[in-house]
């Protein structure tokens, strides 16, 4: 992390391109891409290029003029915390990443203040603690992973000793873009606070390097159940073959695909956004060539705070009173008797 260009020029000097490319994004959305990053990049824009490198399409506003359209700071009944479902809670501690996606739904935080700051981890906590229909917590952020391992177990043991959280859950990217934070020494803190939970942002199958699955492999190891949470992304991943091959090495490295986001309508991020049509052809080629294991829910979040709610492709045609008419994979008429 400590090798991760810091300033425009550095960075534009690490990608052989001019300063002035990416100097006036750098200064509304930070930058970070370290060392190990940068060797995934590739050539300018290929698939992990375009999720790091910034572009100047993300100061093009017009279309998605709203930084939080999802209205996560209304649903914030405390510092940290965003309450949306009843039984569970998002607890961000912290507004760091290993690398920071230009894709990224919190674009308009991650990149500042200090991860994982007592005032923050105590009102969260306090929150949790005093209201008991909260069932589950999700560690968020930025990335938790991007604390040390003794803030962590501090955070994860006081979560655990709250006697009505049954579940806990961190999402990270770390595997993907840090392998390295995955250690032995790490491994052994999570595993001490079973039932415990890991998504990872996997967007691309260039993401699944010896170096990432070895990361992967650790946490499997060790019982904690892997799942990953891909954003589709245009020029990235929108593409069925590009997608079926991510899913057949999230599985062959023990990373159940959970969930396929449609990306979210944030500022900044309007270059990326798909036609809900492409995602749901997607969704339908993975069903028959993919295990059923390997295919995730394609879902959108509602603006407004309105939650997540998954989309699937119509294979019913016709519903009489005694019969179904549906098509398979194949595009093959089947008449299903009721």
């Amino acid at each position: 992390m400590a090798q991760s260009p810091a300033s425009a020029s550095e960075l534009a000097s690490c990608l052989g391109i001019a300063a002035d490319e990416i100097r006036d994004v750098m200064i509304r959305y930070p930058a970070r891409i370290n060392s190990y990053a940068l060797d995934l990049l590739g050539r300018t824009g290929e698939p992990i290029w375009r999720q790091l490198v910034p572009h100047r399409e993300e100061l093009d506003e017009a279309g998605l003029p709203e930084a939080d359209p999802l209205c996560e700071t209304e649903q914030s009944p405390a510092d940290g915390i965003i309450h949306r479902y009843p039984d569970r809670v998002l607890f961000t501690v912290s507004t760091q990443c290993a690398v920071y996606c230009r894709h990224c739904m919190r674009k308009r935080e991650v990149g500042s203040g200090t991860p994982g700051t007592a005032k923050l981890v105590g009102a969260g906590l306090a929150y949790i603690a005093d209201t008991p229909a909260i069932k589950e917590v999700i560690l968020s952020g930025g990335d938790p992973l991007m604390l040390g391992d003794d803030r962590l177990s501090y955070i994860l043991a006081r979560i655990r000793a709250i006697d009505h959280v049954e579940l806990v859950r961190i999402h990270t990217r770390a595997p993907a873009m840090l392998p390295a934070r995955i250690t032995n020494d790490l491994v052994r803190v999570l595993s001490r606070f079973h039932p415990l939970y890991v998504n990872i942002q996997f967007n691309h199958p260039d993401e699944l390097s010896s170096d990432a699955v070895e990361a992967c492999s650790r946490l499997a190891d060790a019982g904690i159940p892997l799942g990953a949470q891909s954003v589709l992304l245009a020029g990235v991943n929108d593409d069925s073959g590009v997608m079926t091959v991510l899913m057949r090495k999230l599985l062959a490295a023990r990373v159940r695909p959970y969930y396929l986001h449609h990306p979210d309508p944030i500022k900044g991020t309007a270059h990326f956004r798909v036609p809900l049509e492409r995602g749901l052809s997607i969704l339908e080629a993975l069903r028959g060539r993919v295990s059923g294991m390997g295919v995730p829910q394609y879902m959108i979040d509602l603006p407004g705070g309105g939650g997540k709610v998954p989309l699937l492709p119509q294979y019913l045609q016709d519903h009489t009173g005694r019969h179904l008419v549906v098509y398979n994979f194949e595009k093959k008429r089947y008449t299903y008797p009721l």
